[in-house]
């Protein structure tokens, strides 16, 4: 079911809430949930993360990125989005914990709380990770190409490396259709395709032995192979949103990371939109948690602007 929050407060004993669009909430003292503008609610968020691409190089590229381009008709195109950082780590963690725990590839720590999982269990959501190509399940393990650990923000978790039932969220890709399937897509789903698929590396595993164009090609027949069927699951359809952007840009350093493509589609979003606002990856993590009904909010997440204005 898709609803309408209006935003709530922490109220001490006694103090009713009320819940409903346009109504005012009573006056209380303000808690972590405060000040949450309404926003549209949703059953599944499904986030997809691709790699190192401009803005310029996607929007309105029909011939090499149809597939990516036709969302934005679908959906909600937003135009002054910007990732935080070069190199790519610090854009997955911005993502999900909302700070730059790292601007390291080569990052072999661990990140403390708070993150999306801590949100997420706080409101009693699931969440799965599925990474392409990742070796077997819970794997926290380095790279294995054409996986890159550095591509998986939740593997530095210390609330997952500590915990196995919280690792065991850590998936293969090849679990994604089978729960879709089945009706156990969790409510925030992550989704990462190896370094192949998502214009990172060329199919013979180097980044110099094919064209960009032939890269971001076959990211974008990956997504209408991987994700098209999550867009026609007719589950999804009613009750879900599925986000894509990139990490970063190609060589583009506004805003610390550059202008990249962004698009969110599904129940409640305006279709043919081209969003106004500007935006980071902090008010990604902002409007996924603000969509599963989550009332906190990791690190930059807890100001960042969430794209309210996407949703009908």
């Amino acid at each position: 079911m898709i609803r309408v929050l209006a935003a709530l407060r922490v109220c001490p004993p006694g103090v009713a809430l009320t819940i409903a669009l346009l109504l005012t909430p009573p006056a209380c003292s303000s808690g972590s949930s405060a000040n949450v503008p309404n926003v549209i609610s949703a059953q599944h968020v499904v986030l997809v993360v691709l790699e190192n691409t401009n803005y310029a190089d996607v929007t309105g590229n029909g011939t090499v990125a149809p597939y990516l381009n036709s969302l934005a008709v679908k959906g909600s195109l937003i135009k002054n989005y910007y990732a935080n950082v070069h190199p790519s780590i610090g854009n997955y963690f911005e993502l999900t914990t909302g700070a730059m725990a790292s601007t390291d590839d080569a990052f072999t720590g661990t990140v403390a709380p708070p993150t999306i999982v801590d949100a997420l269990s706080s409101a009693n959501k699931s969440w799965r990770y599925y990474g392409e190509s990742l070796p077997v399940a819970a794997y926290l393990g380095g790279d294995q190409f054409p996986y890159l650990r550095h591509h998986n923000p939740f593997s530095y978790f210390s609330s997952v490396q500590g915990s196995a039932a919280q690792a065991a969220n850590i998936v293969p890709y090849t679990q994604f259709a089978t729960d879709l399937a089945s009706g156990n897509l969790p409510a925030f789903a992550m989704v990462v395709p190896n370094a192949i698929d998502d214009v990172h590396s060329c199919p013979d595993q180097t980044t110099t032995s094919c064209t960009f164009a032939q890269r971001l090609g076959t990211a974008d027949t990956w997504m209408r192979n991987n994700i098209d069927p999550l867009l026609s699951n007719p589950q999804f359809q009613q009750s879900g949103v599925l986000a894509v952007t990139f990490d970063e840009s190609r060589d583009d350093n506004i805003n610390g990371g550059g202008q990249v493509f962004t698009v969110l589609v599904g129940a409640g979003v305006k279709q043919n939109y081209v969003a106004t606002g500007t935006y980071q990856h902090q008010s990604m993590l902002r409007t996924i948690l603000q969509l599963l009904g989550a009332n906190s909010f990791p690190g930059d997440a807890a100001n960042a602007p969430a794209m309210t204005e996407i949703f009908q």
